[in-house]
């Protein structure tokens, strides 16, 4: 099931998106996860994304799935805002260089294994927020696949990885190269304001059937820049929760972002280095449409 925060007459919390035909044929309605008549497995549960992670988002999809929500639980669509579906995660974990076809596009060997980061949690922000750019910067958009962890690892077992991730979302890694050029490392070119767009929701786990088989497209007004497969990643999931889990805990709410494919801003001639007043826009195979406006400071 696709998993919501949202915003509606000034209050966010949390909600379930119907599928077209659900609930009475409403093509574009949602669940009010604080609804008093939402569906009984919501009831004891606050309404905020976080519980619904710590409780478990498949055990929530799968009690869900055979219900009829009542009607006034139910908003329109086009009532609401959605914002991030993590307003507040906890650690972002990103892999570097996790794509076959943007090794050899740059050129790099092959890690012998996983390069990863953290992002500070605060560069979040949800669909059709601002990506608001510091000027005088190189700056590029990275599509990547998002995976949200719902259990706790430490030392996870790589046979049991899978086991640990509770759904997925689209995740757009804004990156300022120069600031990676210039330190050599990634703490400030990844965590800028404004650099983590994620949504439009997150979908739970028992909803992909392989999240190494999707297509990943990213375009710039219209204009493809990135169009890559989940299954050119190099280290698969289970290996970045097992080799992440060796060096620090993951707790409930984290975030793997998974790397990006050949395509990023450097890779054009001439660089397609971002700019005030484009819209980025992904699209992930069953994860939907994550858009957002760029807007220089």
């Amino acid at each position: 099931m696709r998993f919501i925060t949202f915003e509606h007459q000034g209050r966010a919390r949390a909600g379930v998106l119907l599928d077209s035909g659900a609930a009475g044929g409403r093509s574009a309605a949602l669940i009010d996860g604080a609804h008093p008549d939402r569906p009984p497995p919501l009831r004891a549960l606050e309404p905020s994304m976080m519980a619904w992670i710590e409780h478990g988002l498949v055990d929530l999809s799968l009690a869900l799935k055979p219900l009829s929500p009542a009607p006034a639980c139910l908003l329109p669509l086009a009532d609401v805002r959605l914002l991030a579906p993590l307003p507040n995660p906890g650690k972002i974990v990103g892999a570097a260089f996790n794509y076959l076809d943007a090794l050899a596009v740059g050129n790099r060997p092959v890690p012998e294994e996983p390069i990863i980061f953290v992002k500070s949690r605060r560069t979040v922000v949800g669909p059709d927020a601002p990506v608001r750019l510091a000027p005088g910067n190189q700056v590029t958009y990275e599509a990547e696949l998002a995976a949200i962890i719902g259990k706790p690892a430490l030392k996870a077992d790589r046979d049991a990885a899978h086991a640990h991730v509770c759904g997925y979302a689209i995740f757009n890694d804004v990156s300022y190269s120069n600031m990676v050029r210039e330190d050599c490392g990634f703490v400030r070119g990844k965590s800028q304001p404004t650099t983590g767009p994620l949504g439009p929701w997150i979908v739970s786990a028992d909803d992909v059937a392989d999240p190494h088989d999707l297509s990943v497209e990213l375009e710039v007004d219209g204009v493809s820049l990135q169009s890559s497969s989940t299954s050119r990643m190099l280290f698969r999931i289970d290996r970045l929760v097992e080799y992440a889990s060796e060096r620090m805990p993951l707790d409930p709410g984290d975030i793997i972002a998974t790397g990006t494919p050949a395509g990023v801003a450097a890779n054009h001639v001439p660089p397609a280095w971002l700019r005030h007043g484009q819209r980025l826009t992904i699209r992930i195979d069953g994860l939907g449409e994550l858009s957002n406006p760029v807007v220089e400071l």
